[in-house]
């Protein structure tokens, strides 16, 4: 009320604009002298002036109101999608097959949020959630953790791949224990993906000692085309791969099974205006 019965020099003015009666500022000036100890404005016939004491005040008042006005706008602006950020954690693989066209979709729509993505693995990803170092993430399942929630996503296919050099392989169905004895080149362990290859094993009762271990898809399909092995890879990330015939697909009895990638997020912890946006678009509730 201060401020702007200071702005229009008219306690009557500062009440319109406020939408308060002219009585109610008045009395709520008069408070404010009392505590200050001060007079702050000189009442004249046709409205009122700043004292010097006024002037004081006023010069950190305005300051504050501005401050204010700045920080409602900001919110605004972030409900608008105007400004914010989104923090993702994803793995290398999933980063650059699942989640690259949305980030790009959503950079054109959005070119005022800032976007930061963390490389991690699946389990890193659900650690970096539960500190608050992310929004959400895009991981492989299952994963648990207490603090988190789980947007169950789409299925994805693993499946043994060779070269030109080893093509042979892709001409009928072998057993399990039959593509155990061939050189395996398999992702490191410590991914739930290599976790699900491992059970996959297991459960025909091979044991597995992969000739190769590394720490991306890409590089299992590189080290695949120049002949070092068999590798195991996501079909659905090696298509063109597939479709050119650089890479021959294994068939293998009985086949691998499907995993199920997901969007995970902190329970009980409500997420920015942008990355609720972010999520909304990538459509991860099945």
């Amino acid at each position: 009320m201060f401020y702007h019965a200071a702005q229009a020099g008219s306690l009557s003015r500062a009440a319109e604009e406020l939408y308060l009666s002219q009585p109610a500022v008045s009395q709520a000036v008069k408070q404010l002298e009392s505590d200050v100890g001060c007079p702050l404005f000189v009442r004249m016939a046709r409205g009122v002036r700043l004292t010097e004491e006024g002037k004081v005040l006023f010069s950190y008042i305005a300051q504050a109101y501005r401050l204010i006005e700045t920080g409602e706008r900001k919110v605004a602006e972030l409900m608008r999608l105007e400004a914010g950020e989104v923090c993702i954690g994803a793995s290398d693989t999933l980063c650059r097959y699942v989640l690259l066209p949305y980030l790009e979709a959503f950079h054109a729509a959005y070119p005022l949020i800032q976007i930061h993505v963390t490389n991690r693995t699946s389990r890193e990803t659900v650690e970096l959630l539960a500190e608050g170092q992310i929004d959400f993430g895009i991981v492989t399942l299952p994963v648990f953790h207490e603090r988190i929630v789980v947007h169950e996503g789409i299925f994805l296919q693993n499946c043994f791949v060779v070269g030109e050099r080893r093509r042979t392989l892709a001409a009928r169905p072998i057993p399990v224990a039959e593509l155990a004895s061939h050189p395996l080149i398999l992702l490191e362990e410590g991914s739930v993906n290599r976790a699900g290859i491992d059970a996959y094993f297991q459960s025909h009762g091979v044991s597995v000692k992969p000739e190769i271990e590394l720490g991306s898809i890409d590089l299992l399909v590189q080290f695949a085309k120049i002949g070092l092995g068999v590798a195991c890879v996501v079909r659905d990330f090696i298509t063109e791969e597939l479709n050119a015939r650089t890479l021959f697909e294994v068939p293998v009895e009985p086949p691998v099974p499907k995993h199920r990638i997901g969007l995970v997020t902190l329970k009980d912890t409500p997420v920015s205006p942008a990355a609720n946006a972010f999520i909304a678009a990538l459509r991860y509730d099945g």
